[in-house]
This record gives structure tokens, C-alpha cells and sequence, in this order.
């Protein structure tokens, strides 16, 4: 229950509305939350006294509901045994359904599902209530199972359960963004993750300078969606608008001529027929008087937009265009350019739990998983939905099943999406982009130029196409970086092309097709090599002077090269050795001056790492899983990311105090049992 410790007067507007059952969570929980809500300057609605009310709420409990922004409700145990929570709870329920009141649901050591089909401790409560006749019986079970359906946190409070103080540490942060909408208004979580972007483009519409505003980004990334909470924002301050969805999908069915006279005719409410290439000059003049704000939503080529005649629009109107090709809205006269992001870490878990629990976090023995799948998806809502969705209520072991087959088989619906960009390439790109999906991704960019120069007449060009088409990323350290869903697409295409074991094989000097015999000789001249599966022991056979890029993941590799192997590697910029079982030790990277990225998961052999702070352009490590390493790396201070997940390593030492560029440490499911102090020194 919630109350003013001053009853006697309404006090001003709150920001949060508190409802608990005293006896259950007055002492832990609840005032844990209300410390972290006020420490955040809220102002929060809150029982501090033990009040009489019956049956009926209280006028002035009414009234705090109804200027407070949002309720949260924190369902107990007990929670319906109380006649004055359940009236409380009908109040905020009957808000929400006519006045768009936000109600955040707590189920509080208590299943989602008894609350929504009154079972367990519910039921009981409810029978009490029915014995003794109350009227308001079938109210309260209405508002309960209403607030049973809605997206809140559930807190299991099992041992394998995460501490309270992260999930208020989740709550205030999740409160805080849904007050920073100014009107307040309840937005579908399945938009988690949007409303940082949603204002940045509501400003730009706000300028004058801003007339054309173009969204960019890879498929799925959530142009559309973004698009389309901005429109509805917005268009209540224009006189007309529209939302011209799916444009390339259209134009193909229908073509260019009839998809403009539909937008016309539905934007001037009048039939529209134009048979030429321009628009007349009276139809010139019904535009120029016309304030809108209107969407062309995916378009692949500037003249789409030219055609619809939004050059004509009156003075103040404002054009959204999105598209996955950045140089399309550049060439199409857009004035400002926004890149649409990926969701971070705790949005993406937040987007995923909404699909695939119906809840704003996961169930504590499913965190693990759910992870795993946040972790696959990169931050693309399409493949968070699509996920999560697919996994709802289904059992644990499916889950795990699912986990292995994520790199193995793509999604059909997500790369049917994201194969759009790729057919949409010319023959160039294509090539250019099979070609890093298998075997150049982490490579450092000048070098990916220089070796596909050697093949490809404007390789420069294809890739900076690509880079617009948002099929590759350069990552700070000026490597190439492609999103896993993209290079997993990528492989499997040539897999169909070629039926090889994952390489495309058209110039044996550029690419080595792997094929097992009883020894193998590589060519010395060799640059990237790139072999799955490799069944060798080491790489003895030759000079990897000229390699750049190394990567024998799944291999029987036990060691690079042998003890007295001295190898001049220079020119290497990344070496992967995922899932290499049998690896027990890396030897010394001897002159490896450019190497950035080394990745070793799942090595579970590996006992022994070299010394490698002379590595001065290394920039990423990744050890997860090497459950037989345990001493942490020595490294130079250049590395940014660091991943030490399920490694036996038990101390983060003094030496972590020179790491100065590092912004990512992993230390999840580690034996890490003591880190240095000297770590606040970052």
C-alpha cells in the first residue's frame, strides 16, 4: 500500500507512485528501491504510516495516482491479501486504460503467471476475499490478471538469481528514461532501446536547416521502427502527412509512376494520375502550399526520392527518408544524416526478455542463455526479436539446442533481410564482401585494400560502397568488421556456391583451398590463410613472413611451430584459433609489431601465453572459455578489449594499473578471486 505521511494535504506532482505490501518488503526490498529513486532526485510517492482505509481507497491516495507520471507495483506474496493494495492497484489499472497512466510491475519472489491467472498464493487470497462477500472481488481480480499480462522485472530470489541491488540498479535506470519522454507517455517496450534517437531526430525537425533528414543503417537495425515513432510525434504539428512504406518492395510490384501518384493522391486526398516524368506546374503549386511532414521508408536509389516531389513541399515541411546505403541519401539531397545505432548491452537483454519471457529481464536460470543470444544478436533488434520470440515459452534443453545451431544455421527470416543487401550489390562488391565474410574480417583496412587491389580494379571503391551499404564497419583501430550475422551469411553463400568446406577458391596465390592429405605445403608468398578444421599438429611447413591474417579455428593445432622455430611475423594483423582443443601453448610473437587482434575461445588445452606487452598495435584479446589458463596476460597498454570469461585465472594483478587504453575487462564465470586495487588507477 502507498500513502503521504502527510494525508491531510495533496502533495505536489510525484514522479513515481510506490505500491507494496508493507509486511512483505517495507524493511528490504521496497526501501532499498526508494533510496536508489530518491538518491536520483525523484520525487516518489510513499506509505511511511500504517493507515485504516476498508475497502475503498482513499481520496487522497486517488489523487497522489493521479498526478504521479508512473506507478510501480511491487506484487509480494501477500500483495492480494490486502483489500487496500488490491483497491490501490484497481485505481492505477482503471488510469492506465483512460488516461495512459504507466504501471512498472514488480513480481517480487512470486511466478509472473500466478499473478496473471490468480493461481498459488493468489488464489488463496482470493478465496478469503470471496468468503466474506466483498463486491469488489471481480474488480480486483481483473486489475490483478490485467497486471499480470505487462512487461516488468522478475525477481526469483534463488540462488541463482543476481543481487537486488542490480535490479534496482536496472529499475531506476529503466524509470528515468521513460520520465525523460516529456509527455509521458507509455511507450511498447517493444521499442526498448529508441527513445535516445527518437529525440535526436525530433530536434532535427525542429530546425530550420533540416528540411530532408535521412536514417541509415544495416537491415534490421530499426530504421523503419524509428522512423515511424518520430512520425507519429510529430505529425500532429502538420497540416498532412504520410508514411510511404516499403518503397523498393513497391516500386518492384507496381513501378515508379503508379507508387508516385498513390503518395499523391493520398497526401493531397485527391485521385492523382501523372503519366510523365515531371509533375506540372498547377500540382507544383497545390505542393507549395502544403506544410507536411511525410516518411519514404527503404529506398535504394536517390531519384525515389527526387520523383515523389518533396522538393516542392511548402516551407516548413520535413521529409524522413531511410535507406541502407548512406551515399543513396547523400546523392538525394538529404540536409542531416543520422546513423541509426545498435542497441547497447542492457537494452538489447531488456528487447530480448520482452519476446522471449513477456518480462524487462530474464529468468535467473535462463541468464546464461539469454547472454548467449544477446551476444549472437550484436545489438540488432531484428535478430532480438526474431530470437526471442522463437524461444517463448519453450524448455530449457531447446534453448541449449538453439545455442548451438546459431553459428551453424542462420536465421531464415533475418537473413532473408539481410540478404536484400546483398543482392542488391554488383558483381565487385559482391566479390569484395564474400571474399572478408571468409577470410579478412579483424584485418587491418589498408591491408584489405592492398591484397584485393591485386585482384580487383577498384577494390578501394568496392569497399568504401560497401562501408555506405553498412555491410562493413571499421572499428577504431582501423580494422574491417563485419556484424556476425552479415559473415555467417557471407560463408554460407559461398558454401552453396562453391561446396567446398567454407573457402571460395578462384586464384590459388590469393586463397588456399583446404583439402587434407597425409603433409601440406604451403606456399611461402601466402598472405591470408584462412582453413576450418585444419588436421595438422603445427605450422611448421613454412615461412609466414608475408602472412597477415591466420585463422585455423576448430583445428588440431597443439602448437604454431615447433620449440625452435624462430618466425618472422611482421606483416600479421590477426590470428584466430577458436575452438582449437588440443592448443596448449602460443609461442613467442617475435617481431608481430602490427598484430591487433588475437582470438583464442575455447581453447581448453591452452595452459601457456607468451609475454606480450612488445605487441604494440594489439588491441583486442579474447580468451573466453580457455578453462586451463590461469595466469592473466601480460599486454601492452595499446589493448582496449580484454575477455577473460570461464579462464581458471584467479588474480588481477598490480600490472593491471598500466593497461591505460583498456575499456573492456570480461571476468564473468572466471576463478578470479582477488583483484588489485591498482585497477581504480584506470
Amino acid at each position: 500500500m502507498a500513502s503521504s505521511s502527510s494525508s491531510s494535504s495533496l502533495p505536489m506532482k510525484h514522479q513515481v507512485f510506490l505500491s507494496f505490501r508493507g509486511e512483505d518488503t517495507r524493511l528490504n526490498f521496497t526501501s532499498h528501491l526508494l533510496k536508489a529513486l530518491k538518491d536520483t532526485g525523484m520525487n516518489v510517492f510513499f506509505d511511511e504510516d500504517t493507515l485504516e482505509k476498508g475497502d475503498q481507497l482513499s481520496l487522497a491516495l486517488s489523487q497522489a495516482i493521479a498526478v504521479s507520471n508512473l506507478s510501480i507495483v511491487v506484487l509480494s506474496v501477500n500483495y492480494a491479501s490486502s483489500k487496500s493494495c488490491l483497491a490501490e492497484l484497481s485505481d492505477n489499472m482503471r488510469r492506465k486504460d483512460t488516461q495512459g497512466h504507466i504501471v512498472l510491475p514488480i513480481f517480487y519472489h512470486v511466478d509472473p503467471s500466478d499473478v496473471r491467472t490468480l493461481g498459488g498464493r493468489f488464489k488463496t487470497s482470493f478465496d478469503d476475499h470471496e468468503l466474506k462477500n466483498l463486491d469488489q472481488v471481480q474488480q480486483w481480480q481483473a486489475a490483478l490478471a490485467e497486471v499480470g499480462k505487462l512487461k516488468g522485472w522478475h525477481i526469483e530470489g534463488c540462488k541463482f538469481d543476481r543481487a537486488e541491488t542490480e535490479y534496482i540498479k536496472d529499475i531506476v535506470e529503466y524509470v528515468i528514461k521513460k520520465l525523460m519522454n516529456s509527455k509521458f507517455e507509455s511507450v511498447p517496450e517493444e521499442l526498448v532501446g529508441i527513445d535516445d534517437q527518437k529525440k535526436t531526430i525530433l530536434r532535427l525537425i525542429d530546425q530550420e536547416d533540416s528540411r530532408i533528414i535521412g536514417l541509415w543503417g544495416m537491415g534490421g537495425i530499426g530504421k523503419t521502427t524509428l522512423a515511424d515513432v518520430v512520425y507519429k510525434e510529430a505529425s500532429p504539428k502538420f497540416e498532412d502527412h504520410y508514411f510511404l512504406q516499403n518503397v523498393c518492395e513497391k516500386l518492384q510490384k507496381q513501378g515508379i509512376e503508379s507508387l508516385r501518384n498513390e503518395f499523391l493522391s493520398k497526401l493531397l486526398n485527391q485521385k492523382i494520375c501523372i503519366d510523365t516524368p515531371s509533375i506540372g506546374s498547377t500540382l507544383i503549386q497545390r505542393l507549395n502550399n502544403k506544410r507536411a511532414i511525410v516518411v519514404i521508408d527503404d529506398v535504394n536509389d536517390p531519384d525515389q526520392i527526387d520523383c515523389m516531389g518533396v522538393k516542392h513541399f511548402g516551407k516548413g515541411s520535413k521529409i524522413i527518408v531511410t535507406s541502407r546505403d548512406r551515399q543513396v541519401l547523400k546523392n538525394g539531397g538529404v540536409d542531416k544524416l543520422h546513423e541509426v545505432k545498435k542497441l547497447n548491452e542492457n537494452d538489447s537483454l531488456r528487447l530480448f526478455s520482452t519476446f522471449a519471457f513477456k518480462l524487462l529481464n530474464p529468468s535467473a536460470d535462463f541468464r546464461d542463455l539469454s547472454n548467449k543470444f544477446v551476444k549472437y544478436a550484436q545489438g540488432s533488434p531484428l535478430a532480438l526479436k526474431v530470437l526471442g520470440s522463437k524461444l517463448y515459452t519453450k524448455p530449457k534443453k531447446d534453448w541449449e539446442s538453439e545455442v548451438d545451431r546459431l553459428k551453424e544455421y542462420a536465421q531464415p527470416k533475418i537473413t532473408q533481410i539481410l540478404k536484400r543487401s546483398f543482392d542488391g550489390l554488383d558483381e565487385l562488391e559482391k566479390n569484395i564482401f564474400l571474399d572478408i565474410a571468409c577470410l579478412m574480417k579483424w584485418t587491418p583496412k589498408k591491408d584489405v585494400e592492398e591484397l584485393l587491389s591485386c585482384y580487383y580494379k577498384g577494390a578501394v571503391y568496392g569497399i568504401s560502397n560497401l562501408i555506405d551499404k553498412c555491410l562493413l564497419e571499421i572499428e577504431p583501430s582501423q580494422s574491417i568488421y563485419m556484424h556476425d550475422m552479415l559473415e555467417e551469411m557471407g560463408k554460407d553463400i559461398v558454401r552453396q556456391e562453391s561446396k567446398s568446406i567454407g573457402m571460395r577458391s578462384r586464384n590459388s596465390e590469393k586463397k588456399l583451398l583446404a583439402k587434407e592429405h597425409d603433409n601440406v605445403s604451403l606456399p611461402n608468398e601466402l598472405k591470408v590463410l584462412w582453413w576450418s578444421h585444419y588436421p595438422f599438429k603445427n605450422l611448421s611447413s613454412f615461412n609466414p613472413n608475408n602472412l597477415v591474417t591466420l585463422e585455423l579455428s576448430n583445428s588440431n593445432m597443439e602448437q604454431l611451430w615447433d620449440d625452435d622455430d624462430h618466425q618472422d611475423l611482421v606483416n600479421l594483423s590477426c590470428f584466430v584459433l577458436n575452438g582449437c582443443k588440443n592448443l596448449r601453448k602460443i609461442h613467442k610473437l617475435l617481431g608481430a609489431i602490427n598484430l591487433v587482434d588475437i582470438e583464442c575461445i575455447g581453447c581448453e588445452s591452452l595452459v601457456e601465453l607468451p609475454c606480450l606487452n612488445h605487441l604494440a598495435s594489439l588491441d583486442y584479446l579474447n580468451l573466453d572459455n580457455c578453462c586451463s589458463l590461469k595466469e592473466f596476460p601480460e599486454l601492452p597498454n595499446s589493448i582496449s578489449a580484454l575477455h577473460l570469461t570461464e579462464t581458471a585465472i584467479e588474480e588481477v594483478p598490480d600490472s593491471i594499473e598500466h593497461l591505460h587504453g583498456l575499456e573492456f575487462l570480461f571476468l564473468e564465470d572466471s576463478m578470479v578471486k582477488n583483484v588489485s586495487s591498482h585497477i581504480s588507477k584506470l
